[in-house]
């Protein structure tokens, strides 16, 4: 009697250890297209510094105390959940500078997303502060449609939707609340 139960359960398991053999298959191309559906980060850096030279010059410092690489996606980005301090220099080695509390990289179209407490500061005293702002990084050229505060020389414009180059020389506003600047001395969309 015991040698049938023994026999009956070790029968069990073959039978179970059987079906589950043959009911897994080894499908790289499913495994894969998993992978890439998924949204799981193919790296992850902490605490990064990241310099970029072009001809032996520092052009821009990015920092970042977490920074997500989704590369594996068909449409690859790099994200910045903890928020991005950007430092960038002219070639007379201005210091510009780009913070927020969070920022999306697409590595296709070279457009950075940046959110969340936006400010940038130029090296000549400007200072730009809005909650979204998208930065062409092939065109050097930002915008928003967002509420936004800009200040320099002392004067603040107030508004909603700007675009401007990276050295704010030249500036298109949308809507303007408030400005001590000149309004002939700013191009406003029609």
């Amino acid at each position: 009697m015991r040698f049938r139960i023994t026999n009956n359960i070790l029968n069990s398991v073959i039978v179970f250890t059987m079906t589950l053999f043959f009911s897994c298959k080894n499908d790289f191309k499913e495994v894969e297209a998993l992978s890439k559906s998924s949204k799981f980060p193919s790296g992850e850096g902490k605490n990064i510094r990241l310099t970029y030279t072009d001809s032996g010059k520092v052009v821009v410092i990015l920092r970042s105390p977490l920074s997500l690489d989704y590369s594996n996606q068909s449409f690859r980005y790099r994200e910045f959940p903890e928020g991005i301090h950007l430092e960038f220099y002219d070639e007379n080695k201005n210091k510009s500078e780009v913070t927020s509390d969070y920022a999306i990289l697409y590595d296709a179209t070279s457009l950075i997303d940046l959110q969340g407490n936006v400010e940038i500061k130029t090296h000549d005293g400007g200072l730009l502060k809005t909650s979204q702002l998208y930065w062409d990084q092939n065109n050097q050229w930002m915008f928003t449609k967002k509420k936004f505060t800009f200040i320099n020389d002392d004067a603040p414009l107030n508004g909603i939707g700007i675009e401007a180059d990276r050295n704010f020389k030249k500036i298109h506003i949308g809507d303007v609340d408030y400005s001590e600047i000149p309004i002939e001395d700013i191009e406003q969309e029609e």
